[in-house]
């Protein structure tokens, strides 16, 4: 291991060593000792379309062989402006102009700024605040660290960007004991959170809502039914913009381009990236609604934001690249046709004691550990601290790539390549009983 390399959020000491992954192909990687491991996470809920396509390769190829690179600083290239026009055509309603980003925090923060500029161009000053949910996780730069909901990532960095504020989160194994038999129920409770929260902040101050349609963190907590219908409506009645932050969820990971059109609401704005080039060449979007462009439109007013690698030519034409092969191959359908697969194989594992909870959408699942499955104990931070590395590292040695996440309840995360079938369900799941029976 290089002494040099500095790994992000991990450990580092003289005793640590990391794995060397060296190469991918469809849904497997393989370390510098030649071992192989499903890719049972994409890479980072990135690699779409699997590991190794040639295509991808040579999309960046030719297009750094005419142009490799040029800023969006005033001006424009024809990738960029096919992939714009490309994304826009995707994207619900009037959410016509893209922005782009180097990657998902950089999408986040973009969002953000472009609301605070929104309405002080709109005569609405004081409009600056955020909220978004407990546990939720939206990035790491100054202001989307403010948006994320997680105190462990922000202790460090504080004083964070002024104006972010929480409510709860939609996951209904977790709701109070009595909305337990009414998912519905406890969606308008959650919803009417947001309501409250603006209301104690003032109308007259709070600029957006930010919202996962499936939040990562936490473990794939889905919208219950009518959650979005009734934050649309908040968000309508204080004048307050919703964004859907789909940086995990968009390009096909729940069978769609965009979650939002699956659970049905008109976002202000949709935040993304990963998936757009399948990991290939880093790239992020923001996507606004021409009502938000409007105040830019009039020849002398700036969004004075960017970023140097933005819209990158190389990693627009990877992503148009990726998009032809989401086309071609019907990816989104064919997670659409898996997905109820993938959930059923999963929740084979209920007979294990450790499992309390099977929940997510797509190709986009969490398994909630639990000390008692009757009566949904959890672990303490202590035991879930010592735990969860030990799973983690047994599902690595077993040949199984994913993720422990503790940074709500302890839970194993699994978002395959969209490529994947019941094979590579039957492995996960074979993989993960192996493990979680003696992790008790």
């Amino acid at each position: 291991m290089s002494d040099h390399l500095w790994l992000h959020f991990a450990k580092h000491g003289p005793d640590i060593a990391p794995p060397v992954i060296t190469r991918g192909d469809g849904v497997t990687i393989y370390d510098d000792a030649g071992r192989s491991y499903l890719d049972g996470l994409s890479g980072l809920f990135v690699v779409q379309v699997g590991h190794g396509r040639a295509e991808l390769a040579e999309a960046a190829a030719r297009q750094a062989g005419t142009l490799a690179y040029f800023p969006l600083w005033g001006y424009a290239t024809p990738p960029a402006i096919e992939l714009a026009d490309r994304i826009a055509g995707y994207a619900p309603g009037d959410l016509n102009r893209v922005f782009f980003t180097s990657g998902g925090g950089e999408a986040v923060e973009s969002a953000w700024k472009l609301a605070k500029q929104y309405f002080k161009l709109s005569g609405k000053p004081g409009k600056y605040k955020v909220i978004s949910r407990a546990v939720a996780y939206h990035g790491t730069p100054q202001g989307a660290l403010a948006i994320t909901g997680l105190p462990a990532y922000k202790t460090p960095f504080e004083p964070l960007t002024p104006g972010g504020f929480r409510v709860p989160n939609t996951n209904f194994y977790r709701a109070p004991e009595w909305m337990r038999s009414d998912a519905k129920a406890f969606g308008q409770w959650a919803a009417d959170r947001i309501a409250e929260a603006i209301e104690f902040e003032g109308p007259d101050t709070v600029a957006a809502v930010f919202l996962e349609p499936v939040q990562n963190a936490g473990g794939s907590i889905p919208p219950p039914p009518g959650y979005f219908e009734r934050v649309r409506e908040i968000c309508d009645h204080y004048d307050v913009l919703l964004v859907s932050d789909e940086v995990i969820c968009a390009w096909g990971r729940i069978g769609s381009m965009f979650a939002c059109t699956e659970f049905g609401y008109q976002p202000d704005i949709i935040t993304c990236a990963k998936g757009l080039t399948s990991g290939y060449s880093p790239i992020g979007a923001m996507i606004a609604s021409d009502r938000l462009f409007e105040p830019f439109d009039d020849g002398s007013t700036v969004f004075p934001h960017g970023y140097t690698f933005g819209g990158h030519p190389v990693s627009a034409a990877v992503a148009l690249a990726n998009l032809d092969i989401f086309e071609r191959e019907g990816l989104n359908a064919h997670v659409k046709r898996q997905a109820p697969a993938l959930r059923a194989t999963l929740e084979r594992l209920y007979d294990l004691p450790i499992v309390g909870d099977v929940r997510g959408e797509g190709f986009f699942y969490s398994i909630e550990l639990v000390k008692n499955q009757v009566t949904r104990e959890t672990f303490t931070r202590d035991e879930a601290a010592k735990l969860l590395p030990h799973i983690a590292s047994s599902l690595f040695a077993a040949g199984l790539y994913c993720r422990t996440d503790d940074r709500g309840d302890p839970v194993v995360v699994i978002a395959p390549p969209l490529i994947s079938g019941q094979p590579e369900f039957d492995t996960i799941e074979a993989t993960l009983r192996t493990v979680l029976k003696d992790a008790l």
